[in-house]
């Protein structure tokens, strides 16, 4: 069958600890957003063919037509783990690569699910993403693939997970300890600023080892009372102003570890823009998604417009380009549909 699977971005707001010192590393918060997204399409082939092909009459773009070799990568890991020969798949649209919108995991799962719905499967992405060396810090991903929303996982033990991660087959995706549906008028400003891409790979590992060596665990501590006293309670009762705070305040002692890693508690330019949105009324909780360019904050329907116009005066007097989105929160996993 032809099986089409779409599934926003997601945003990270930071880690509970990064420290040695507790019983529990890592423990990500995230955001499940319902744009940008992945979309792509797929059905049983002889062979495993890829292709970049956008909806309507547009031609791909240039970073669109790049993914399609990342796809093609999670095809082939996936039609193995199938045992399957082969597979078709339309790269429909994609989410810009490593810039702390989650490109990587919900890439890797959307090509996942995709493959197997094609041949009847109903995978487990959840148990399967370690084979496509996904979830091994943060469950956000994972955890926003499966069911969208507001997550919080639980981190990985300590023992296992020192400054170098465990072998392949010893480690398996963090479990969701809280989730909350986000109400629907509230809307997320992401401000993409054209700037170096955040780290990812083997410069990701060697970095967050460095911070892990280091980090302070009275932060972790912080963030704890911050999570379950402010954090969780707003998003439970739906109280944005105070969501935002937290969120903001969240990120920002994130921040104060990865500070000698990125030149600073927020990497350039996001620390710029976000002082510079800082003074708007229309926009709460500011911070820096991973480790970044991307910048997120915090408002409602009725002040989107304005949360739109601030940001983009924050790029213009940061003398950045880039682009302003406000978009919606994603309450539901990916949505997988069969096609004709």
């Amino acid at each position: 069958m032809r099986v089409r699977v779409d599934v926003g971005g997601r945003l990270h707001v930071g880690f509970q600890n990064l420290s040695l010192a507790h019983e529990r590393l890592y423990g990500g918060v995230g955001i499940a957003l319902d744009s940008p997204r992945v979309v792509v399409e797929a059905e049983p082939a002889d062979r495993i063919v890829v292709t970049a092909k956008r909806a309507g009459t547009a031609p791909p773009a240039d970073r669109h037509t790049r993914d399609v070799g990342l796809v093609e990568t999670y095809a082939e890991r996936s039609c193995a783990l199938f045992g399957v020969d082969g597979v078709a798949v339309d790269v429909i649209e994609t989410l810009p690569r490593h810039i702390g919108l989650g490109s990587g995991t919900q890439t890797a799962l959307a090509t996942l699910a995709a493959v197997g719905r094609a041949y009847g499967r109903s995978p487990d992405v959840r148990a399967l993403a370690p084979s496509l060396n996904r979830g091994g810090r943060s469950g956000v991903g994972v955890g926003t693939f499966e069911s969208g929303g507001f997550v919080v996982d639980a981190g990985h033990p300590t023992e296992r997970f020192t400054t170098a991660p465990p072998d392949p087959g010893e480690w398996s995706v963090p479990a969701v300890t809280a989730r909350h549906d986000l109400p629907p008028a509230w809307r997320f400003l992401v401000v993409l600023p054209d700037a170096e891409a955040g780290r990812s790979g083997e410069g990701e590992d060697e970095s967050m080892r460095s911070v892990v060596e280091t980090a302070d665990p009275s932060v972790a501590d912080s963030l704890a009372a911050l999570l379950t006293r402010r954090l969780l309670p707003a998003v439970a009762e739906g109280r944005l102003e105070a969501f935002g705070d937290a969120v903001g305040e969240f990120g920002r002692l994130n921040g104060a570890w990865y500070a000698d890693e990125q030149g600073g508690v927020y990497r350039p330019p996001a620390g710029r823009l976000i002082d510079e949105l800082a003074d708007s009324h229309a926009v709460r909780g500011i911070g820096q998604s991973s480790w970044g360019p991307a910048v997120y904050g915090v408002t409602d329907a009725s002040l989107a417009e304005e949360a739109h116009t601030a940001a983009e005066a924050a790029l213009t007097a940061t003398g950045v380009g880039g682009e302003v989105r406000a978009v919606t929160p994603r309450n539901g996993g990916a949505r997988i549909t069969r096609l004709r």
